[in-house]
C-alpha cells in the first residue's frame, strides 16, 4: 500500500465516522449498534489474524495490555455513541480533535514527557476556552445536548488515557494483534451493556442506512482504519500526522451539514474556531516542520 493512499483513507474514515455512528445508532439504538460494530470488527480481526499467521501475543503483559485497551475502548464508545444521539456529528469530530492535548497532558504528567512547552500551554488554553463556549451556550433541538457534548468529551478523555496506558506499557505485538486482543475485551463488555440497556430485544425495523453504518464501521471504521493509522505514523513525521486532526472535524462538519442537515448555532462555531486554533498551537512545532520541508507526502 501506498504512503498516500493510506493517508487519504484516514483522512476520508476518520472524516465520516462521527456521521456514521450517529446514523446507526438512531436507526438501532445506541448499545445495540456499537455492540454490533465491535462484533463485526473482532471476527474479521481474527480471521485476518489467522489468514496472515501473525503471532498472537499472550503473555501476562499482553494480557494486561488487552484488558487496559479493551476497558478504555468499551467506555469511550460506549460514551460517544450515547453522545452521538444529542448532538450534531460534526461536533463528535471536532471533540475527539482534542485528542492529542488531552494525550499530551496525560503524557507529561504521567510518563514524564517534557511536552507541555509554553507554545502548547497555550494552545491548550485556547482550546479550553472553545471547549467552554461549545458548553455554554444553548443547542437547539434536543434538550439533553449539554449531557450529549459531556459524554463525548468523557469518552474522548477515555480513550487519551487508555493510548498512554498502552504507551507506558510498552509491548511489542503487532498492531493488527493489539487490536484483536483489545476487541475480545471490549466485545463482551458491549454485550453485557446491550442485554443490560436493552433486555436482550433486537432493535425492531433497522433502517437500511443505520445497517450500512454499521457494517462500515465494523470493517472499515475499526479494522482499516486501525491498520491505516499504524501505517501511517511508522511512515510520516508527526507534522503530517497531525494534520489530519486539523482536516477531519472540518470535513466531518462539511459532511453533516451537507448529509445530515445539521445546524449549529453562532457561539458552537466560535469554539469550534478556538479550538482548531489551538490545535494548531499545540501542533505548531510540528507544522512549521512541515513548511520547512514541504516536500511530497
Amino acid at each position: 500500500m501506498s504512503v498516500p493512499a493510506a493517508y487519504v483513507g484516514m483522512i476520508l474514515i476518520w472524516s465520516t465516522t462521527p456521521l456514521a455512528i450517529q446514523w446507526s445508532a438512531q436507526g438501532a439504538g445506541f448499545s445495540f449498534a456499537v455492540m454490533a460494530r465491535m462484533l463485526i470488527g473482532l471476527a474479521i480481526c481474527l480471521l485476518l489474524l489467522r489468514a496472515r499467521r501473525i503471532p498472537f501475543p499472550f503473555t501476562p503483559a499482553a494480557r494486561q495490555l488487552y484488558a487496559i485497551s479493551g476497558l478504555s475502548m468499551f467506555v469511550s464508545m460506549l460514551l460517544t455513541y450515547w453522545g452521538a444521539l444529542h448532538i450534531p456529528s460534526g461536533l463528535i469530530s471536532v471533540i475527539f480533535g482534542l485528542s492529542p492535548l488531552v494525550t499530551g497532558v496525560f503524557a507529561a504528567l504521567w510518563l514524564s514527557e517534557r511536552t507541555l512547552t509554553p507554545i502548547r500551554l497555550a494552545g491548550l488554553g485556547l482550546a479550553l476556552a472553545g471547549l467552554w463556549l461549545i458548553f455554554g451556550q444553548p443547542w437547539p433541538g434536543d434538550s439533553q445536548a449539554t449531557a450529549g457534548i459531556a459524554a463525548v468529551v468523557a469518552g474522548m478523555v477515555m480513550q487519551a488515557l487508555g493510548l498512554v496506558w498502552i504507551k507506558r506499557l510498552n509491548l511489542r505485538a503487532s498492531s493488527l494483534a493489539i487490536t484483536t486482543g483489545s476487541l475480545g475485551v471490549a466485545a463482551p463488555c458491549f454485550v453485557l451493556a446491550w442485554l443490560l440497556t436493552d433486555s436482550a430485544q433486537p432493535p425492531s425495523g433497522i433502517t437500511l442506512r443505520a445497517g450500512a453504518a454499521i457494517v462500515y464501521l465494523g470493517i472499515l471504521g475499526s479494522v482499516v482504519g486501525f491498520t491505516l493509522y499504524y501505517f501511517v505514523i511508522k511512515h510520516l513525521d508527526a507534522g503530517r500526522v497531525a494534520l489530519i486532526t486539523l482536516i477531519t472535524p472540518v470535513s466531518a462538519l462539511l459532511l453533516g451539514q451537507t448529509l445530515n442537515h445539521e445546524w449549529i448555532p453562532g457561539n458552537g462555531w466560535a469554539g469550534i474556531a478556538l479550538i482548531g486554533a489551538g490545535l494548531s498551537l499545540y501542533e505548531w512545532q510540528a507544522l512549521r516542520q512541515l513548511l520547512i520541508r514541504p516536500d511530497e507526502v
